[in-house]
């Protein structure tokens, strides 16, 4: 199933659309022409060609995952359950770190395999992978240093879907650098041994042009500023840089406790930010960090689905919009595989918090839908380093929606975002392409069956036969 060469492309080359999403806006009768798995011209109001393959739906850009935890798949709704009135993150926090311990080198491949195909199928073509879990069980290091990289970056060759692999440094259990407890023990590495791991993944990349490496700090909770320090300086001073930071309020009494501010203003103060950066969650910013957060053009990387889950809080989507702040989305603990579901909530969190309807609009772009879309679209980008959207010299990563549906098939194509992502609950995604080759047809991935019996497989060994 591997694809050491996913830019090479297979014919043809020629697509045509009655209507497909570029930058500008919609436009009717498209001709696409893909050379070497990027779109080499986009015709507008062209005719069809006898050479190319007819699109029988909507065109869309698809969109990068700018957070994941791949191994959280497995546990996907198994926290629901109350064992105690003050549950909170911290109490699923603890079943994570049990589950942890089971998961082998294969295991963490064959559920990456199965989520990377899940995300191709809903339109996601490139994955952030927030990737921590490094060493074996008891925390020895593996014989190869990379051996779980090496399972992510197989899984995504296997799958078809680009991977931004972003190997985490994590060091400590709390400010000040507390020691790890022994359930965070396959987690930990020391700078030097980060470094190192850093280097073999770069390695290992070397040959995959889909994918990209980037650097990743676990929180400020689980790294000291020396790190932070030692890692920028000693790497790629252009890759994405990935952090979780003010998630839940603990944390950021922790941190005021610890240094006197709070996280996102620490981070401002102490290392600086720009648009390298990519804060996970932000749930909780006072209006001078979010002010700040915007005007640096870092990303705040929002997970909706799994905010909501852990009962995290409600990013302040609407004063983020008016500052001009940059964000995209994750599904993170994958408790959901639905960029409409991650929209939704996103948009609905506002509404609710507010009491008032369509707030996560900009002046430019009044339709609500239409907007969500585009700032994911570029917020995942940044991100993680891609370039997606229906343009010429872009990777030619597309998906057409399902013409049957009747919202779709019926509207004219100013309401079809709109209609898709607040009117319509299956899975609409038809056909996916990642970088000019088709992943996803009719709905179906190639690998599905097989991937979905090592899946159950696994959840059973993972979660009830260990």
């Amino acid at each position: 199933m591997s694809d050491s060469n996913p830019s090479a492309t297979s014919s043809p080359t020629l697509y045509f659309a009655e209507r497909a999403l570029l930058a500008s806006g919609w436009a009717n009768n498209v001709l696409i022409d893909i050379r070497n798995g990027h779109f080499h011209r986009i015709h507008t109001d062209a005719k069809s060609s006898a050479e190319a393959v007819c699109l029988s739906g909507p065109v869309l850009p698809t969109m990068a995952n700018l957070h994941s935890h791949a191994f959280q798949r497995v546990m996907a709704g198994a926290a629901e359950v109350s064992l105690c009135p003050e549950d909170s993150f911290w109490s699923w926090r603890n079943l994570m770190y049990k589950i942890v311990q089971n998961i082998s080198p294969d295991d963490a491949r064959i559920i990456a395999t199965e989520l990377y195909i899940n995300m191709l199928k809903v339109g996601y073509t490139q994955v952030g992978e927030f990737h921590y879990l490094h060493h074996a069980q008891g925390g020895q290091a593996y014989g190869d240093q990379s051996e779980m990289s090496r399972q992510l970056i197989q899984a995504a060759d296997d799958a078809g879907l680009g991977l931004s692999l972003l190997p985490v440094l994590y060091s400590y259990s709390g400010f000040g650098g507390l020691p790890p407890t022994q359930r965070q023990a396959r987690f930990i590495n020391s700078t030097d041994s980060y470094l190192a791991l850093h280097q073999q993944c770069s390695r290992l990349l070397t040959n995959h042009s889909r994918h990209k490496l980037g650097i990743a700090f676990h929180s400020l909770r689980a790294v000291s500023k020396e790190q932070i320090e030692t890692v920028l300086q000693a790497l790629d001073t252009t890759s994405p840089v990935h952090i979780h930071i003010a998630e839940q309020q603990k944390e950021v009494q922790d941190c005021l406790s610890f240094s006197g501010q709070r996280p996102v203003q620490w981070l401002q103060n102490e290392i600086g930010l720009s648009e390298r950066w990519c804060l996970i969650h932000g749930t909780h910013l006072d209006n001078k960090e979010l002010k700040g957060m915007a005007s640096s053009h870092a990303v705040a990387g929002l997970c909706p689905t799994t905010e909501a889950n852990l009962g995290d809080g409600i990013f302040a989507g609407v004063e983020f919009e008016k500052a001009h702040g940059r964000w995209g989305i994750g599904s993170d603990s994958h408790v959901s595989l639905s960029i409409v579901e991650e929209l939704r909530t996103l948009e609905y969190s506002q509404r609710l918090r507010d009491q008032q309807r369509n707030r996560l609009h900009r002046p430019q772009q009044n339709r609500v839908g239409d907007n969500l879309y585009q700032q994911a679209l570029l917020g995942g980008n940044q991100a993680c380093d891609v370039r997606f959207g229906l343009a010429q010299g872009h990777r030619a990563d597309f998906m057409v929606l399902d013409s049957h549906h009747p919202f779709i098939a019926a509207s004219e194509s100013k309401d079809v975002m709109n209609r898709w992502l607040f009117a319509c609950n299956g899975n609409l995604v038809k056909d996916v392409f990642a970088a000019g080759k088709q992943q996803i047809k009719n709905f179906k991935h190639a690998h599905e069956e097989a991937s979905r019996s090592d899946f159950i497989r696994v959840i059973k060994k993972v979660m009830y036969d260990t």
